[in-house]
């Protein structure tokens, strides 16, 4: 839950790009400057600059005000309410909107364009944080990721009504994607940790898009009860594949399906928002509220 001592707007439970930069997935990354007193030592978070990685859910794509052309960054993502929060000035964030894994490594274009540069080239040898989501975006062939399964979801469902057409659809296809997507998020984790050896690297998961109670979502998203359950599925499926890769990456996985569980878009307070979203952000991805409790969930890992 996002903290109650928290008096600003940002920091307050409650309640665009459609194009391919409009992403299912996204990582997060701030910077930490050294820690005023050595006695932050003791908090398990590294001392040198912090470094933001990832896509959409990272850079907080839609909510104001964005920044990074096409990356859509926002000042609210949670590597800058984490920057803020431990009160550095050494902040790097080049999480982009669209990033998919291969974004780590390789510029991103979009329909030829370039948007972003490789995202591993701002880590060095003094970055002292790491965070990063990403995987998400490589569940679709285009860049919508887990946005793309839920539209397409959405237009199988008059198909059969009291099934799961979408599942039927996809069968093993979007484990099949995450299983190639797993090794290559398992290398650039250690290339993060050969070119940062004294980093702390936070991988950090997906919130809870869709709810694990699918009768919730009945009149609000309009997809099958069966192919919500099968959405759900999916989710848990990608946070297990970034929780297995950070591990062998050598690096720490940060839960935030759990500190958001019950304020999907089908909920009556969503932190992250359904398919028409009501507070300004992309359909299906985290409002500013949704950001602020990935970053508390920074900060306890942190131990802050």
């Amino acid at each position: 839950m996002p903290r109650a001592a928290s008096t600003s707007t940002n920091h307050r439970p409650g309640r665009r790009r459609w194009r391919s930069a409009l992403t299912g997935g996204a990582l997060l990354a701030t910077a930490l400057a050294p820690w005023a007193a050595p006695a932050r030592a003791a908090d398990g978070a590294a001392t040198g600059p912090y470094v933001a990685l990832g896509d959409s859910y990272a850079a907080g794509a839609g909510i104001p005000a964005a920044s990074g052309g096409l990356c859509l960054r926002s000042d609210h993502n949670y590597g800058h309410l984490l920057a803020a929060d431990l009160r550095t000035s050494a902040y790097r964030d080049v999480t982009c909107a669209g990033a998919k894994v291969s974004a780590l490594s390789a510029a991103q274009t979009d329909a030829g364009i370039p948007v972003n540069g490789p995202q591993l080239d701002a880590v060095s040898r003094e970055t002292g944080l790491v965070t990063l989501t990403v995987g998400g975006n490589d569940l679709g062939t285009s860049d919508l990721g887990f946005v793309d399964a839920v539209a397409l979801c959405t237009a199988l469902a008059p198909t059969n009504p009291f099934g799961a057409p979408c599942r039927d659809h996809y069968k093993d296809t979007l484990g099949t994607r995450l299983d190639a997507a797993a090794p290559r998020l398992t290398q650039a984790l250690r290339t993060i940790r050969e070119r940062a050896p004294h980093a702390r690297v936070l991988v950090v998961g997906y919130p809870s898009v869709i709810p694990a109670d699918a009768k919730r979502c009945l009149g609000k998203l309009p997809v099958t009860t069966g192919d919500i359950t099968y959405l759900r599925s999916v989710l848990g499926e990608l946070n297990s594949m970034v929780s297995r890769a950070a591990t062998a990456g050598g690096a720490t996985y940060v839960d935030t399906l759990g500190p958001t569980e019950g304020h999907d878009g089908c909920s009556a307070e969503p932190w992250i928002e359904s398919l028409l979203p009501a507070s300004p952000t992309l359909p299906l991805h985290p409002n500013t509220t949704g950001e602020r409790v990935m970053a508390d969930a920074v900060l306890r890992t942190l131990g802050r």
